[in-house]
């Protein structure tokens, strides 16, 4: 045995022997080299990967899902899908909803409209067997403690992986695109041509981005070793660089004092959506939208450092994202980290199963979902199309099927009708038609999507009350649930012309194109925020009266204090595009065989230990020095972290011998 293998064992044992505070945490063992350490902004841009000759766009949301594509030879036409099988009335059927069915073994099925129309056909004894899941995607944003374990639950109350699940839905997208450019180009498609970008909530924490990544890992989308092939794209960014391309025959102007589209302000907002359907129906034949290579004229009406908001309003959340234009090549900077939270149009349906549960029971709804499952499913598609027909001037009532199984299993159960229960009931504004249907009157309707209108708007009233948000020119409104002739007014009474609302033709695709558009070129956002601190674990000189007593390390005679962060970057600090910071640090003790450096994040601005609350650590570089002589007096271990990107990259290297490792950053295990 070697006298050095000796040396480092007699210090593990003296370690273990008297063990310190440092231990509990992880000692990371390496010191800043000097007292003033090096922090380089190399702006150096991060070296393109592979060129690719396609860029596919996945838009996987909370209600419905979709992709769209672009020849990187002809940037200027982006391609939707084809047209999906099924499809429902009242309901565009440019995406297909994000519903997926397992056999009862567990095996993939199918996916969307197929999904939902082949678990309908079951019979209802068969159908307790299958396993079919919609609106899944919110338990990503809803799970504290997301890992790669985390369950959901099927309509049957099975539980299934939420990994898989998702891993099922992005193999589905693949083959599906795979196969239209394999029928475009009139052969196989390599998948290693694809550049794929995956579109995710702003708001949502990193555990949930990098579940996205682990789950494209697990569907064959990209491999680990080629992670450079994905791209985590942010909604809200993604309907940003769409809105910069914007004609004005392409959307909707609410604010503006002209008449637009043949539609002036004045008259309701209604009309001038209608005439926007309508245009888009007439296009939506045609799949391939021309995005024209200038930047539109909105746009040309932007000057140097102006604001806008982009309010992207899906499903299951609501992302608000305030960004700067810089000219002149017109790069986008995040002003201000993005806010929103669970207030997509989801709530609507969960407040109308309220109203349910508050005229039959909840003991029946509970019953009826798990005995019924698919007249279940039934019912709330019935729900959706009349939700879509919500507007503030409407005086008509609505009326919603209700599916036969749905009165005959009431019967049943509490043995009288549903009639009987509308009549019993003090919910005054559903009435029973005579054909089997609930009527609900307008205001009815309207305070169903009360709840959920009035968080986005107290969201929007608080951003707007930052400092950073002040003088705002334009409000992008994105996003399936931007749709709402309900949601579109109350915008417009809480702005009062503060700034223009601007909502695109086709809300529902305007986050798919702009993802193909950002996977074309990914340097157009050049600044983004960062949503958390990162910082190395170090040891530090301990110094009397500015250190905590119990950090306090004595190691061959030296004072060190233990467990302390050095920050690389702090929670809201504006990082550029591929930025690179820098730290120098040298082992602790010049024996060390293995240097092992601890990576920690934080919510928090202002972190001093990774002892705090809050501070957990997300990544470990481990380099291996054993075994070769550093000449210089104390060994220099550069370690470099790189932001801007939506996703982290952590490497470090030993300066003497050039040995590198590389960390990806964790936020799954725990």
């Amino acid at each position: 045995m070697s006298e050095k293998e000796t040396a480092a064992e007699k210090i593990l044992t003296e370690e273990m022997a008297n063990p310190s505070p440092a231990k509990s945490m992880g000692d990371p063992g390496i010191t800043p080299l000097s007292p003033s350490h090096t922090q380089q902004n190399d702006t150096d841009q991060v070296p393109s990967g592979p060129s690719f000759v396609v860029v596919v766009a996945i838009d996987f949301g909370t209600t419905s899902s979709g992709y769209a594509y672009a020849f990187t030879k002809e940037p200027e036409c982006i391609h939707t899908m084809r047209r999906w099988e099924g499809g429902d009335p009242g309901v565009s059927n440019q995406k297909t909803p994000t519903t997926i069915l397992l056999t009862p073994d567990r095996k993939f099925h199918s996916f969307g409209y197929a999904a939902r129309d082949f678990y309908h056909d079951l019979d209802p004894s068969e159908s307790k067997q299958w396993l079919y899941l919609e609106k899944f995607k919110m338990k990503l944003h809803t799970t504290a403690n997301l890992s790669t374990d985390t369950d959901l639950h099927a309509a049957n109350g099975k539980r299934v992986k939420a990994l898989d699940i998702f891993a099922y839905a992005l193999a589905f997208f693949k083959e599906q695109a795979l196969k239209e450019l394999s029928d475009q180009t009139g052969g196989d498609f390599d998948n290693n041509d694809v550049r794929w970008v995956i579109t995710v909530p702003a708001i949502w924490k990193m555990p949930a981005k990098q579940f996205m990544r682990e789950a494209a890992y697990k569907s064959g989308l990209v491999s680990r070793e080629n992670p450079e092939q994905l791209i985590i794209a942010l909604e809200p960014e993604a309907a940003s660089i769409y809105c910069r391309k914007l004609r004005l025959h392409q959307m909707v102007d609410l604010g503006a004092n002209n008449t637009q589209n043949g539609c002036s302000p004045t008259e309701n907002v209604g009309g001038a959506m209608t005439q926007a359907k309508e245009h888009v129906r007439r296009n939506r034949q045609s799949r391939t939208f021309m995005v024209e290579n200038v930047i539109g004229e909105l746009w040309a009406e932007l000057e140097e450092g102006d604001r806008y908001v982009v309010v992207d309003c899906g499903g299951g959340t609501v992302d608000l994202t305030v960004h700067q234009i810089r000219l002149p090549e017109g790069h986008l900077k995040e002003l201000y980290k993005a806010s929103g939270g669970p207030y997509g149009s989801i709530g609507i349906d969960y407040e109308f199963e309220k109203l349910l549960c508050k005229i039959f029971g909840q003991d029946f709804i509970d019953q009826f979902k798990i005995k019924r499952p698919a007249a279940w499913v039934d019912l709330m598609i019935a729900f959706e199309s009349r939700k879509r027909a919500a507007a503030p001037e409407r005086s008509n009532p609505l009326n919603i099927n209700l599916p036969f199984s749905f009165i005959d299993y009431y019967k049943k159960f509490r043995g009288h009708s549903v009639e009987h229960a509308l009549r019993k009931s003090n919910v005054d504004f559903v009435k029973w038609s005579s054909q089997g249907m609930l009527r609900m009157n307008p205001d009815a309707m309207n305070s169903l999507f009360k709840p959920t209108i009035d968080h986005i708007i107290q969201h929007l009233t608080e951003l707007f009350e930052k400092p950073e948000v002040s003088d705002i020119k334009f409000l992008f409104l994105v996003g399936g649930f931007a749709e709402s002739l309900l949601l579109q007014q109350a915008v417009q009474d809480m702005l009062q012309g503060r700034s223009r609302i601007i909502i695109p033709h086709d809300v529902g695709l305007t986050i798919l194109k702009g993802a193909v558009l950002f996977g074309l070129d990914p340097s157009i956002i050049k600044v983004r925020r960062s949503p958390l601190t990162y910082g190395v674990g170090v040891l530090n000189r301990f110094v009397e009266g500015k250190h905590p007593p119990e950090k306090l390390l004595v190691k061959d005679g030296t004072r060190w204090c233990t467990d302390v962060l050095d920050t690389f970057i702090a929670a809201d600090q504006s990082v550029s595009l591929g930025e690179l910071v820098k730290r120098s640090y040298t082992p602790a003790k010049p024996s060390q065989q293995v240097i092992v450096i601890h990576v920690y994040c934080s919510e928090k601005e202002k972190a001093g230990f990774i002892s705090e609350p809050g501070v957990r650590k997300c990544g470990t570089l481990r380099l291996d020095v054993s075994g070769t002589e550093s000449t210089a007096p104390r060994r220099e271990i550069q370690t470099l972290m790189q932001f801007g990107d939506t996703e982290i990259r952590a490497m470090a290297v030993d300066v003497s011998t050039g040995r590198t490792v590389k960390a990806s950053i964790d936020f799954l295990s725990h």
